[in-house]
This record gives structure tokens, C-alpha cells and sequence, in this order.
């Protein structure tokens, strides 16, 4: 049975460790401007006589930075989720909330809306007031 030289077998362990965490990089990163949406957020519609609300989850995103548009019957929502900058010298321990872009189609009642957003508890809230 031949022995395998401990250093070998390390460089060896190490260059597949690097391999797979660059596969896992370019999955998770790969944020090109053609590519679709990477995730979906999580809402919640509520629905009044004078508006619907809908409650994004998306903590720590810019509500200026989101982008709410309609399109026939439906509120499309995008934008995308950019790791802080205090990431760039840490050592990442953890990551759980998506990262990169996002989209979220909603379909509505019939009818006409103005659309206005503001934050709230790390949502941002869309309120699509009926017009008559």
C-alpha cells in the first residue's frame, strides 16, 4: 500500500476546498445586468376601501432604491440587495439574506393607483392609493 505525503494530500485537500467555495462565489455572486431576479422578498397585501399596502421585507435596502412600476394589473417590484461595505474587510461567518437582484409581481384589483413608499421596520411599504 503506498503512503501519501502529508503535504501532498494537504495541498490537495486545500486546492479542492478553494474550487468549491469559487463555484459557490460565482453562484451566489453572479449579478450580471441580463440575468433574472435572484430571489423573491416575502409581503404581506392588505387591502382597504382607499388603498392596498404591501409590506416588502427587505431589510437594510434603500427604499429610494427600490423600483415599483405597473404593468397592466400587475405591481412589479425590483431592485437589488448589495452586500454593506463593512463586508469588505470582514470575514464573512454567516449570510442568510439574499443577496443580488430581486423581483416581485403582484397582481391587483382592477383599477387605478398612485404609488407612494416609505420604510417601516425593516419593510419597505408600498401604498397604491385607488383613484377613483
Amino acid at each position: 500500500m503506498p503512503t501519501r505525503d502529508p503535504f501532498d494530500w494537504m495541498l490537495s485537500e486545500a486546492i479542492e476546498s478553494l474550487t468549491r467555495a469559487e463555484r459557490l462565489q460565482k453562484r451566489l455572486f453572479s449579478l450580471q445586468p441580463s440575468a433574472g431576479p435572484a430571489w423573491e422578498p416575502p409581503i404581506d397585501v392588505l387591502e382597504t376601501d382607499r388603498e392596498l399596502l404591501i409590506f416588502v421585507a427587505l431589510p437594510g435596502v434603500d427604499p429610494d432604491h427600490v423600483i415599483a412600476a405597473i404593468d397592466n394589473d400587475t405591481l412589479i417590484i425590483t431592485g437589488q440587495r448589495i452586500l454593506p461595505a463593512e463586508l469588505q474587510d470582514a470575514l464573512i461567518r454567516r449570510l442568510e439574506l439574499p443577496q443580488g437582484r430581486f423581483e416581485r409581481r403582484i397582481a391587483l384589483p382592477v383599477g387605478r393607483y398612485a404609488v407612494s413608499r416609505y420604510a417601516s421596520n425593516g419593510c419597505v411599504v408600498l401604498r397604491l392609493s385607488k383613484s377613483a
